[in-house]
């Protein structure tokens, strides 16, 4: 069985992702939620069941039951002690998706030979196209690994990666879809100046995104984004007179900075900053 502890923004996107793409069943699913009004909620909507408590949740999902803790960094710890003799007891797999919290915090909260996973899920994965890194610790053998990423596969793409590069993760993949709205947003707001409808502009923007973003994964074997760049722009055209003026006011710049920033918060709330 699988268990959520924790169902608000990335919780909910993941449940709701895995029970549309049938990986499992609502009948197989347990979650819990500090909201209980909200939870109850969401139970009647899915079809889920609900657990009073934490270590309710984990008694619940049986032997070797996977359990994903969506709580907030600083809750990790908590949460994984109060959970950790029930799940060591059930052999459960304790899937970790929160940001800055590594390994080695997880398994001393959980105590030792607990089987656990860090893994980065971003909030596509409530409509199927997700992207989640994982990694497991030294208890969780190849079969479970399995088990895992056929989950988040339901969801989206899954990388197995080195934790050390989870920060750089968690910035292109976790944090890049917010600017990617923010780029949107911009994007029609510049339509609507130029006289066209929001809602039409952006439509537009947004498609067009979402076929460039297709274009590199459909290329990624043997073109890279600058070589597509060049099959858009004409020598004195409209596109490389706009890239230019958007180099011009920092637009790679700022892309990059962005990604250093989110790389930074991350290592500083891993050091509990």
């Amino acid at each position: 069985m699988l268990g959520f502890i924790g169902v608000g923004s990335m919780g909910g996107a993941i449940l709701r992702g895995v029970l549309k793409a049938g990986t499992v069943s609502a009948s197989e699913v347990v979650i819990t939620r500090k909201d209980t009004a909200k939870a109850e909620q969401l139970c009647q909507e899915l079809g889920v069941s609900f657990a009073q408590s934490n270590r309710d949740l984990v008694e619940k999902t049986g032997e070797n039951g996977v359990i994903i803790v969506a709580v907030k960094p600083y809750q990790m710890a908590e949460v994984i002690e109060e959970i950790a003799p029930v799940a060591r007891n059930n052999g459960s797999i304790l899937m970790s998706v929160a940001a800055g919290t590594s390994l080695a915090s997880l398994e001393t909260a959980a105590g030792t030979g607990q089987k656990i996973v860090r893994t980065m899920p971003n909030v596509a994965s409530s409509i199927s196209a997700g992207m989640t890194a994982v990694c497991p610790n030294s208890n969780v053998s190849a079969e479970e690994l399995t088990k895992i990423v056929q989950i988040f596969e339901s969801v989206g793409e899954v990388a197995t990666i080195a934790e050390k590069d989870f920060s750089a993760f968690s910035a292109l993949a976790g944090c890049s879809p917010a600017w990617t709205f923010t780029y949107i947003d911009a994007l029609s707001r510049g339509g609507v100046a130029a006289g066209l409808r929001k809602d039409e502009s952006l439509r537009v923007a947004a498609q067009a995104v979402l076929g460039a973003a297709q274009l590199v994964l459909n290329n990624l074997d043997d073109v890279r984004p600058q070589a597509l760049v060049d099959t858009v722009t004409s020598p004195g055209g409209t596109t490389i007179a706009g890239l230019i003026a958007m180099e011009k006011a920092g637009f790679s710049s700022a892309v990059v900075a962005g990604v250093e920033g989110a790389i930074s918060r991350d290592v500083e709330i891993s050091r509990g900053k």
